[in-house]
């Protein structure tokens, strides 16, 4: 059982537009590769986890989610930078389309993605970080035990403007972008190995 680092996308990896309906809307945020070879580079699993209800909503189809994943996964490896795990949660309990639309275990921040990919890859949830740019991220980091990391990237420095005074979930640290939350992470683990 290892520590991994689970990662939000939408406003944490790539640019917070809305629903990535195309392909064209898809931008790696600056960083951001750079963050996650550090990561590669330090032996710790990396994860994405993301709802996805715009499939559920009948905005896009599932098929496009795995278009964008490619698409990120190749422009990470340009500068040599991998993800060792890719889940996504495309129900809503409202979903237009029937087969989405259920109350599930999967979608933030609920924990069925986090426990697959710890069922999975044989990671320690208790021993892991989620970054994310939204409340739900650190609820979910909660709620599976992890350490909790906001960034101010997409939705991040609204977020902690206006959930942060009255959530009582915390975040333990919070970030610029990815690139600092990483290094904060590595620094972490360092001093809890010590």
């Amino acid at each position: 059982m290892r520590p991994a680092v689970f990662l939000d996308r939408d406003g944490t990896i790539n640019e917070q537009m809305g629903y990535i309906n195309h392909l064209s809307r898809f931008h790696l945020l600056p960083g951001v590769a750079a963050a996650i070879r550090l990561l590669n580079q330090a032996g710790v699993p990396v994860v994405v986890v993301s709802n996805q209800s715009g499939v559920g909503r009948g905005y896009f189809p599932a098929s496009l989610v795995n278009e964008v994943h490619d698409m990120m996964k190749n422009e990470l490896a340009r500068e040599e930078a991998r993800v060792d795990g890719l889940y996504f949660c495309p129900h809503h309990p409202e979903a237009k389309v029937e087969e989405y639309r259920l109350a599930c275990h999967c979608r933030k921040p609920k924990i069925g993605m986090f426990e697959a990919a710890a069922r999975e890859m044989g990671l320690d949830l208790s021993a892991s970080y989620v970054v994310g740019d939204r409340w739900t991220d650190l609820k979910a980091a909660a709620n599976c035990g992890a350490t909790g990391v906001l960034v101010l990237t997409g939705y991040g420095r609204g977020d902690l403007l206006y959930m942060a005074p009255v959530e009582a979930v915390k975040p333990r640290h919070v970030a610029e972008d990815l690139h600092a939350a990483v290094q904060w992470i590595l620094q972490d683990m360092a001093a809890r190995t010590r």
